[in-house]
């Protein structure tokens, strides 16, 4: 039998107050999204003030780093008119986000185990805000 490292709701919970914190920061409120190897959101936050707009945004940003295994702003580069992933947004019930912050969480193997997603602010900060977020698990 084949067994798979996944995202628990502890490395979940580590995962958002680490960027919660960062958020707070650099005055970003955010949703902050985790999701485990099989795509399935494990918890979620909202802070106040973040954009309810922004709650769909996080989580298939989480969804779509463990989908494909990258970054959504890597992904976002090879979706762009006559590169290889064009279209790719559309896939997925629309699901796919293609601009930064969602980055695949790595377990003990370097196998992707989860993903973590951020919205809320500009690219540039739910990036910082993101990596702040990975970087506790």
């Amino acid at each position: 039998m084949r067994q798979i490292e996944t995202v628990t709701l502890d490395d979940a919970r580590r995962v958002i107050a680490a960027g919660e914190q960062k958020a707070r920061e650099i005055g970003s409120p955010s949703n902050v999204a985790v999701v485990d190897a099989g795509g399935n959101l494990v918890a979620h936050i909202r802070m106040d003030d973040a954009w309810m707009g922004s709650i769909d945004i996080s989580i298939n940003k989480a969804f779509t780093a463990r989908a494909f295994d990258t970054s959504t702003g890597d992904l976002a580069k090879n979706s762009q008119p006559g590169e290889q992933f064009y279209g790719i947004s559309d896939s997925n019930h629309g699901r796919v986000m293609i601009f930064a912050g969602g980055l695949p969480l790595r377990g003990s193997n370097g196998n992707v185990v989860g993903g973590v997603g951020v919205s809320g602010g500009t690219g540039e900060q739910d990036q910082v805000v993101v990596e702040a977020a990975m970087a506790a698990f």
